[in-house]
């Protein structure tokens, strides 16, 4: 049996792919085009893809292919209905980055409240020609006492709930759905929970609901001091109008995710005339090593369960 990683680099280079050798014949690819897609899938029976977009083409082209694993929880990259009529079976992994997404929202409040990188940059470079032990420069604050709010409170939102809360924080949240009823938290309207946070987490997918739901007036209704964390996808938060407030006002942001990735030169993040209040990090939230671990078991668990499925139903 022929398996075909589309685009093992997303993986990164320490992850161990034995665990999915020992399934048959499997062939990596580094990273994948679209013009390049349909032939590498040609005669595969499973294909493993985490960005790659497998399409209703790729699968016509591919009579073989009884399997489509995707190596992340979101499925928007394959034509669902495409497999379903092709008898195609689409497995994804989930759960298995919570708190390696929870790890990074945090460190993105943290160094931007403790402005780190000012301070770990005065140790370096001017602490030996002081007159005396300490430096107090900008001013920065504790978690304790403040506000967190969370758009989006489904299992990393809850994490970060209950993490926000052992330092001290009071939760609020807002239900981008408007189904979300946890009587743990009190639940906000998104206006509400914008005036009256000092942090603002995102743990929300991309719809219709959340696409452009920071504009400039909303984000305008963050308290000064306030910070703003983008942990779900990009386009949630508009960006042009997150530069504009960025260097209009002392409000801070950490981003993990932008509308386009890798992020473009021209990107308006990348020209604020304050960049001491914005944190990036490329897409890595959900990239610890336990994370990526948890995510290879996933994937051999999906394809094992499947075999033993297709097995059982040849009795």
């Amino acid at each position: 049996m022929k398996l075909v990683l589309l685009d093992a680099a997303t993986l990164g280079e320490d992850v161990d792919l034995s665990i999915l050798r020992a399934f048959g014949d499997l062939v990596v690819y580094a990273t994948t085009t679209p013009e390049q897609t349909a032939e590498r899938a040609a005669d595969a029976a499973i294909v493993i893809t985490n960005k790659v977009v497998i399409s209703r083409p790729v699968m016509e082209r591919a009579p073989g292919l009884r399997l489509i694993c995707v190596a992340a929880t979101g499925m928007n990259n394959i034509d669902l209905a495409a497999a379903q009529a092709q008898g195609i079976a689409v497995k994804n992994v989930a759960g298995y980055s919570t708190e390696s997404v929870v790890q990074i929202t945090f460190s993105h409040v943290l160094s931007l409240l403790c402005r780190h990188g000012y301070y770990d940059r005065y140790a370096k470079t001017e602490w030996q020609a002081s007159a005396v032990f300490t430096h107090i420069g900008p001013s920065f604050y504790e978690l304790a006492g403040k506000q967190w709010g969370i758009i989006g409170l489904g299992t990393i939102g809850r994490r970060v709930a209950a993490v926000a809360a052992a330092f001290g924080c009071t939760v609020a949240y807002h239900s981008t759905s408007g189904k979300n009823n946890n009587p743990a938290y009190r639940r906000m309207e998104l206006d509400d929970l914008l005036r009256s946070s000092r942090i603002v987490s995102i743990h929300a997918p991309l719809n219709e609901q959340t696409k452009n739901l920071l504009d400039y007036r909303r984000l305008q209704l963050l308290p000064d001091g306030a910070i703003l964390v983008n942990m779900g996808r990009g386009g949630i938060v508009d960006e042009t109008a997150l530069a504009r407030v960025v260097d209009e006002r002392p409000v801070c942001a950490g981003l993990d995710v932008v509308v386009t990735e890798p992020i473009p030169g021209d990107s308006p993040l990348l020209r604020v005339r304050h960049p001491e209040r914005l944190s990036l990090t490329p897409h890595i939230a959900w990239t610890s090593v336990e994370a990526r671990q948890r995510l290879m078991q996933g994937i051999a668990g999906n394809i094992r369960s499947f075999l033993e499925e297709s097995k059982a139903g040849r009795r």
